[in-house]
């Protein structure tokens, strides 16, 4: 008997907040681990505020805990020195990021969805550089190569906010508490430090056909 591939890819959701500084560190190589192993990412942008005001929380509990801050801020440069990743301390954080969002929520089918979360992500926490303006996004989408104009536009319909509102309901629905999250069926993982795990259990729930 031979074995072979059933024709759908496994497929990891993956669920992430621009203003999220673990985010940063899953964004900038989800794609790239997720190739190697030959899973299909996912990409479900969303917004952590109003989860963390469900959860009775105010903003980040890294502002809210000064001590936990103390250890993440210490943690982002370790983990960005383990990844080979530029780091910033950003001046602002949480850092806004309602139109970045919109702007991946209208994309997230897109090819360009993984170098545009890049390319944010860089602007936020490499760069230090603001992410909610419209000349802050048209930069970042005419660096792509992309209609940063008609873009913009789009993202700010009434359809695309619901969709981004949506979303965050989504996520708040399945249980998400934090980002970054990934889903692989229904099984929750939470964490950069999980991703590994995440994309390991793709593979291994992944049953092709048999011919």
């Amino acid at each position: 008997m031979q074995t072979a591939s059933s024709g759908a890819p496994a497929t990891i959701d993956f669920w992430f907040d621009f203003a999220s500084n673990y985010s940063y560190l899953s964004v900038m190589r989800i794609e790239e681990a997720a190739t190697r192993q030959h899973v299909e990412v996912r990409w479900h942008p969303f917004l952590l505020g109003p989860i963390f005001r469900a959860l009775g929380q105010h903003t980040s509990p890294f502002v809210e805990q000064k001590e936990k801050g103390a250890y993440v801020w210490q943690d982002m440069v370790r983990e960005c020195h383990k990844y080979g990743l530029p780091w910033v301390r950003p001046s602002v954080f949480p850092r806004a990021s309602l139109l970045a969002s919109r702007v991946a929520t209208l994309g997230a089918s897109e090819p360009w969805i993984g170098a545009y979360c890049r390319q944010v992500m860089l602007r936020n926490f490499a760069e230090d550089r603001d992410i909610e303006a419209p000349a802050d996004i048209a930069e970042v989408l005419a660096q792509l190569g992309l209609p940063a104009e008609r873009m913009l536009a789009d993202a700010l319909t009434d359809a695309n906010k619901l969709a981004l509102r949506h979303a965050t309901e989504e996520a708040q629905a399945k249980g998400i508490f934090g980002a970054p999250t990934f889903f692989v069926g229904d099984e929750m993982f939470w964490g950069n430090d999980r991703l590994d795990d995440a994309l390991a259990r793709c593979m291994s729930t992944h049953t092709p056909l048999r011919t």
